[in-house]
């Protein structure tokens, strides 16, 4: 197909320029870490001042389990896909109305879209594909028709996977990987005033020692949330953390322990190697720990986001993904990507800076604020 020879392995940079989205290497790594880890320590300084009203919990009626209302967050995260909706969903309306017809032109043009949206050239191809079977099977001629398979097909990428948390083992341990600028502390923190809330005895282990901003960020918001943090000192062995935070879980009973990781070494392999020696450690300590390993991927990223989560998916078995910075950013096609081509299931989204602001990732919802 003239298409995928056309976008294979390529998409338009900010600059007009053809990019590789397919590489893997430790470009990828240092590139989101340059741009991102010194704006998350500015963000940082914003986050924790009590002027920012986004750090407030108001901005969502609890019901009457203390969870935040269901209705509020849906607007909320319909408002935060609105560029992505327009990138997608609006494009598809507008080809609908200005080619009746299921021809080549039809199918070729709504690849393109699925393709710029950051959706990845093989499950765009892929999705365009299904959805042109069916229409034929179907006997459908008229584009108007299309739309509710192509809802159909983008809810079959998320049928086979488990969304939730594991939280079934006392403790359960939560090893949370990505680069630095990801928002990996601040994930954390939210997981933490998250699990607090529900009545959870929570600690932080503080696994990057590689950065004294990271333990220090870290201790901020554990001082906030309201619990305890396992540290060393800055350049302290990361592995001694682990194991005394795996202690202290057990001595205190808690709930669950939520390990933070190196996100910037040397180079890739270091980093994997460092990520590798601290699961080891998690395994011998506690058998059948951790109980999830997720990765932080920055939605605003695109593609290079699927470059990440492969080289943490084969170092640590990723068990599923955070991504953060949902809202605002035209890239949220994203997800299709990772529900395709990684096969690793989205556990939680961020869709703003709020600490009720990281939430459960229901395919669902995520659908009907894509589409509706």
């Amino acid at each position: 197909m003239a298409l995928f020879d056309k976008f294979k392995g390529k998409k338009k940079g900010d600059n007009g320029e053809d990019i590789n989205v397919t590489e893997i290497s430790d470009e990828v790594l240092e590139n989101e870490e340059e741009d991102g880890a010194d704006n998350e320590e500015e963000a940082f300084e914003i986050e924790l001042s009590d002027e920012n009203p986004e750090l407030e919990d108001e901005d969502l009626t609890d019901d009457e389990d203390g969870k935040p209302a269901k209705k509020g967050f849906f607007e909320k995260l319909k408002k935060g896909l609105s560029k992505t909706r327009a990138n997608i969903n609006d494009k598809i309306v507008t080809l609908i109305k200005s080619n009746r017809k299921l021809d080549d032109d039809f199918w070729e043009e709504l690849e393109e879209i699925l393709i710029y949206a950051d959706v990845g050239v093989n499950t765009s191809l892929n999705l365009v594909s299904n959805i042109q079977k069916k229409a034929k099977k179907q006997k459908l001629y008229d584009s108007s028709e299309v739309m509710d398979l192509i809802k159909e097909e983008v809810t079959n990428l998320f049928n086979n996977y488990d969304n939730s948390i594991n939280l079934t083992s006392s403790p359960t341990i939560i090893l949370v990987v990505g680069v630095n600028g990801a928002g990996k502390t601040t994930s954390i923190a939210k997981m933490a005033h998250r699990y607090k809330k529900e009545n959870k005895k929570v600690i932080l282990a503080a696994g990057d020692t590689f950065r004294a901003a990271a333990i220090d960020q870290l201790q901020v918001w554990a001082s906030r949330v309201g619990v305890e943090l396992i540290k060393h000192q800055e350049g302290s062995d990361p592995g001694a953390v682990v194991f005394d935070a795996i202690s202290a879980a057990k001595a205190r009973k808690a709930d669950i322990l939520i390990i933070d990781t190196a996100g910037r070494l040397q180079n890739k392999t270091n980093l994997m190697k460092e990520i590798g020696k601290v699961r080891n450690i998690i395994e011998r300590e506690l058998p059948g720990a951790p109980h999830e390993v997720l990765l932080v991927v920055d939605a605003t990223t695109g593609q290079n986001a699927i470059s990440q989560a492969r080289i943490f998916k084969e170092a640590t078995s990723v068990s599923g993904i955070i991504l953060t910075k949902l809202d605002g950013t035209a890239k949220g096609g994203i997800v299709l990507a990772v529900a395709e081509e990684l096969e690793i299931p989205v556990k939680l989204i961020g869709i703003g800076e709020g600490m009720e602001d990281l939430r459960d990732f229901s395919p669902t919802d995520f659908i009907e604020a894509l589409f509706g």
